[in-house]
């Protein structure tokens, strides 16, 4: 496993994150998906959350991404979904009709988050950690 350092951090916050358009409709497909995918990255490397993979189905999208301690995992989400929401709306003007309410994206998201270190590897390691030496 490997750690990513910041200025006075060391950290491996891994998650995986998926959300899907509004009435799961399947439109992430052709110009649409890759203006949806582009925006994200550039909502990435603006946040310097670190994609360590990711999928675009028709009807959701899957993200394995790693984000700076500094950030909100509901900060990235709302900004990553508000942004796209926002710029495929504006250059896909047909999507209106589908779309009334100017939401784009369901509301919500899933989170998990992702790790080699268990519970009860912690918890042994402070067991450990109190004892007298």
């Amino acid at each position: 496993m490997s750690y990513t350092t910041g200025c006075h951090t060391v950290f491996h916050h891994r998650y995986h994150i998926v959300w899907i358009p509004k009435y799961r409709y399947k439109v992430l497909e052709g110009d649409i998906r890759l203006h949806v995918r582009e925006t994200i990255r550039q909502v990435c490397r603006e946040m310097r959350v670190r994609i360590i993979s990711g999928v675009l189905s028709k009807d959701h999208v899957h993200m394995f991404v790693e984000i700076p301690p500094h950030i909100a995992v509901s900060q990235f989400v709302q900004r990553a979904k508000g942004r796209s929401s926002r710029k495929v709306q504006q250059s896909f003007p047909e999507l209106r009709k589908k779309y009334w309410g100017c939401r784009f994206w369901a509301r919500g998201y899933f989170c998990t988050t992702s790790g080699n270190i268990t519970n009860e590897v912690i918890l042994n390691y402070l067991d450990k950690h109190s004892l007298p030496h």
